[in-house]
């Protein structure tokens, strides 16, 4: 093997391993958005969990973030919440995504 196929490799596992790393990120961001969300909506416990389980799994039916605002938005916006406050809400998630997932690493 010549070190360029070396080269390719470990960049390939790089790759592999960055778009796992982002992955789960957004995942822990998805669950800890859904666990607030369900707050706002009087769950607790079990239906809190299940709840901020569907916002994740909302998060897998088109690329980007605009399938969870949409779902979070049809959810929470009889409570007042804005389009706003999802995206703000996302981002602090994000931010504590990555710290814990860091931690974890």
């Amino acid at each position: 093997m010549t070190s360029f196929d070396n080269r390719e490799q470990a960049f390939e596992a790089k790759f592999a391993h960055d778009e796992e790393l982002k992955f789960r990120i957004l995942a822990r961001r998805d669950k800890l958005t859904g666990l607030w969300a369900a707050a706002k909506l009087g769950k607790y416990d079990a239906a809190a969990d299940e709840y901020a389980k569907s916002v994740v799994m909302s998060d897998l039916e088109v690329p980007g973030d605009s399938d969870v605002i949409a779902k979070l938005l049809g959810d929470l916006a009889p409570l007042g919440v804005t389009e706003a406050d999802v995206i703000a809400m996302l981002a602090e998630k994000l931010v504590q995504a990555e710290i814990q997932i860091a931690g974890a690493v």
